[in-house]
């Protein structure tokens, strides 16, 4: 199962684990757990600044009850302003880290993934913000990104 982290929570959490595999501009992170839960809102009456609610668990402290299946994988990308400036080639590179995550990311372990550009690409190199070589160039280092990744 491949899905896709939506949840700012779980991008912390993920990204607040060292990096477990590494290109010259990407850095792969892994959480070996679930995505947090929502709870549903509850309608009441009480002021929310009420300091009597027992048992209630703000959202990102609540505990993560369910097992982890081993063929469970979330995946997310982190592609900021930083290094790539031009929204077009953001959803490119977010286009091909979903591409190489679907090949290439079943032979990983489950849990919460996340792939995040660390440098920019050569403006002088891929003077074109969504070229083919760029989009080789991006693929081919997501792919041995993640074989790199799968054998650790």
């Amino acid at each position: 199962m491949l899905a896709r982290l939506t949840r700012p929570v779980d991008f912390e959490r993920v990204l607040g684990t060292p990096s477990r595999s590494r290109t010259p501009h990407f850095a792969l992170h892994h959480l070996a757990q679930t995505p947090s839960k929502r709870i549903p809102a509850v309608r009441s009456t009480e002021l929310s600044t009420d300091t009597n609610r027992s048992g209630a668990w703000p959202v990102d402290d609540m505990p993560v009850s369910v097992p982890l299946p081993p063929e469970a994988r979330w995946w997310g990308a982190v592609v900021p302003k930083r290094h790539a400036r031009r929204a077009v080639t953001r959803t490119l590179l977010k286009r091909q880290i979903r591409v190489a995550a679907e090949s290439e990311g079943l032979a990983l372990a489950g849990g919460l993934w996340v792939v995040r550009l660390r440098a920019p690409f050569d403006r002088a190199a891929f003077p074109s913000a969504a070229s083919d070589a760029l989009k080789a160039a991006a693929r081919t280092e997501l792919r041995a990104l993640l074989v790199r990744a799968a054998r650790t």
